[in-house]
């Protein structure tokens, strides 16, 4: 760990001196947009991963397709990604920057930053099959080094302090506990050990410990993704259902609700135990399940069917040059075999935002926003 660590600390390192500009976006009422700082896996990754000797990467065509250089940027998705969405919703200039990226200095260092791995989950031995990714335990010890490089950039702790109390902490986690650990086949060591239930209080128990940690960071406000619907994924269909009519596993189905109703208890315990809504708790299955049932009030005709892959379901392997590729990807649900398009993304910002608490509780984003916070 100490050496990905130290990898983390070199590659974020440069510091550039704009004092008396950042002085004036951040004085006593604060800058005009909310900080975005960004830790877990493939949902939230923007780059990182394309510094690191790993499997799991989105570096090369045709991710990007239809982003407007129609280059990959190592976002997991045709063009945007959670992070980008969310960047619109808190009025940011721009995204907030991969911590391993060497432009992540400067003015953009106020923007926030990105530390998510694709990978990466709630237990550190999630996605170690896929080579050197940024654990969340990582991401955790690599944030306060981001924050003496913005507190030398915007003139002391207090002012460095005072921002990261302001940001939107997004942690996506959840999917790859699963879908890359409990569920590897033919029996993973996680599974021997413990039932799905089991299994699903200790992802609980592990994530009440991280987002603990983010409070004595600085975190004030933090959403947090319950598991993406894993068990409808084009990989899931193409290789547990064994092809079954494109249906969803059932057994996929029961872990993702035992673990989304669990983050709901926990999000409640947590905003109680520190006495205001520090958490609020996103379910991206509800809304898919939304989609599913009537794709074309949204504009969906294939919510099966990954739109880049191979295969059955085109959800074996990952998603190539040598793939095959739909030429319309606003009407599919899945970009590639495990992770959503990115018309799908901008409708689920779009619930997080303002949608019902059966999409995000005890309350939207723009509501907890809203609310006065404590440093």
């Amino acid at each position: 760990m100490a050496k990905k660590v130290g990898l983390l600390l070199v590659v974020g390192s440069a510091i550039l001196g704009h004092c008396s500009l950042v002085a004036g976006r951040v004085g006593a009422s604060g800058p005009d947009f909310v900080p975005l700082y960004v830790f877990g896996g493939s949902r939230g990754d923007s780059g990182n991963n394309n510094y690191l000797d790993t499997t799991v990467k989105a570096d090369s065509p045709p991710y990007g397709i239809d982003s407007p250089t129609r280059r990959p940027t190592g976002r997991f998705s045709n063009y945007r990604n959670i992070p980008d969405f969310l960047s619109v919703a808190l009025k940011l200039p721009q995204p907030p920057l991969p911590y391993l990226s060497p432009q992540l200095n400067g003015e953009r260092l106020l923007y926030g930053a990105n530390l998510a791995s694709g990978g990466a989950g709630i237990l550190n031995d999630t996605g170690v099959q896929q080579g050197n990714i940024i654990t969340i335990a990582e991401q955790l010890l690599a944030f306060p080094q981001y924050k003496d490089k913005l507190a030398a950039q915007v003139g002391g702790r207090e002012q460095a302090d005072r921002l990261v109390n302001q940001g939107l902490f997004f942690f996506a986690v959840g999917a790859d506990d699963f879908a890359n650990n409990y569920y590897t086949r033919p029996l993973s060591a996680r599974a021997s050990q413990y039932t799905v239930v089991e299994f699903v209080d200790l992802l609980i128990s592990e994530l009440s410990k991280h987002l603990l940690r983010l409070y004595e960071l600085g975190a004030r406000r933090t959403l947090v993704t319950g598991t993406s619907p894993f068990a409808c994924w084009p990989a899931q269909l193409a290789t547990i259902s064994g092809g079954g009519g494109g249906e969803c596993v059932p057994e996929l189905e029961n872990a993702a609700s035992l673990f989304n109703s669990q983050l709901n208890r926990l999000a409640r315990r947590l905003n109680d135990q520190l006495g205001h809504v520090f958490v609020v708790a996103a379910n991206a299955v509800t809304l898919t399940d939304q989609f599913r049932n009537n794709p074309g009030a949204y504009g969906f005709t294939e919510t099966r069917v990954a739109c880049c892959g191979q295969g059955p379901y085109n959800g074996l392997g990952q998603c190539t040059p040598a793939s095959n590729l739909c030429p319309n990807r606003d009407e599919y649900l899945y970009w590639d075999p495990t992770n959503p398009s990115d018309r799908y993304l901008g409708f689920y910002v779009e619930a997080i935002s303002s949608g019902p608490t059966n999409v995000v509780f005890p309350m939207n984003l723009n509501s907890m926003l809203a609310m006065e916070h404590e440093a």
